[in-house]
C-alpha cells in the first residue's frame, strides 16, 4: 500500500502570537511542521505533501526536506486539503491528512492509521475517550443535563482514507462547505469512519499554554520524543 500524507500548515500562527505561521513556529529549535512530517515518515508513510502559504513557500521549503512537496494552500483548510488530494495524485492507494500543529504525534499513531486502512477500512481516525464530567448548556451558560461520556471519544489526527474515497468525497461536497476535519467529509457522502486508539502525545497546539507544554515535553524526552 503506498500511502500519501497531506500535512495541512496553511494556518497563521496568530492565536500563539506568533509573527509567523503557525506550522514554521519552532519547538525545540525546529519548526512545528518538522516534527510532524518526521513523524508520518517514521511510521511509514511513502510520501508527504505539505500545503503552505504561497507567500512563505521558501521558509517552507528551507525548514523541510527536499522529499517533501510543497503546494500553495487556500483561505481554509478544506481548500488546502483540496489542494494537497491534487498533488498526491492518482499513485496514492491511502492518504493521511495530518495538522501540523500536532506535531509531538508518535509514529505508532500512524502507523495504527496505515494498518486500518491494509486491513480495509476506507476510512479511520485515532481517538481518545473523554475523561471529564461533560455537560450541556442553555443560552445562559447554565447547566441543563450531563452527557454520558462512554460512548464520546475526541477526535485526532493523522486521519487516514482509500484515495478513491477521499476524492471521491470531496468532490460530493458543496464548495462553499467548511466543515472541521476530513473524517465529517466522507461522513458526508455515508461512507463509515472506524477508530484506532490515538494518543495523549498528539495533543494540538493552538495556545501558548500548549506550547509551553510541548516544550516541556520535548526538553523531559529529547530525540525519544520520535522513537
Amino acid at each position: 500500500m503506498h500511502a500519501v500524507a497531506i500535512v495541512a500548515a496553511a494556518g497563521s500562527g496568530s492565536r500563539l502570537g506568533a509573527s509567523v505561521p503557525k506550522a514554521l513556529v519552532p519547538l525545540g529549535g525546529r519548526p512545528l511542521v518538522a516534527w510532524a512530517v518526521d513523524a508520518l515518515l517514521a511510521g511509514g508513510v511513502g510520501e508527504v505533501v505539505v500545503t503552505v502559504p504561497p507567500a512563505e513557500r521558501a521558509a517552507f521549503a528551507a525548514a523541510l526536506p527536499d522529499r517533501v512537496r510543497l503546494v500553495d494552500g487556500g483561505a481554509t483548510r478544506t481548500a488546502s486539503v483540496r489542494a494537497g488530494l491534487a498533488a498526491a495524485g492518482s499513485r496514492a492507494d491511502a492518504v493521511l491528512v495530518h495538522d501540523a500543529a500536532r506535531p509531538l504525534t508518535p509514529p505508532d499513531a500512524v502507523a495504527r492509521v496505515l494498518a486500518a486502512l491494509a486491513g480495509g477500512a476506507r476510512a479511520v481516525v485515532p481517538v481518545l475517550p473523554v475523561v471529564d464530567t461533560t455537560v450541556l448548556v442553555d443560552d445562559d451558560g447554565v447547566v441543563v443535563e450531563a452527557v454520558p461520556r462512554a460512548a464520546l471519544r475526541r477526535v485526532q489526527t493523522p486521519q487516514g482514507f482509500d484515495r478513491a474515497t477521499l476524492v471521491a468525497a470531496y468532490a460530493a461536497l458543496d464548495a462553499a462547505a467548511e466543515l472541521t476535519d476530513d473524517a465529517a467529509v466522507v461522513r458526508a457522502a455515508g461512507v463509515p469512519v472506524a477508530t484506532v486508539p490515538g494518543d495523549e502525545r498528539a495533543a494540538k497546539i493552538t495556545v501558548p499554554h500548549d506550547l509551553a507544554l510541548a516544550e516541556l515535553s520535548v526538553g523531559l524526552t529529547g530525540s525519544e520524543v520520535h522513537p
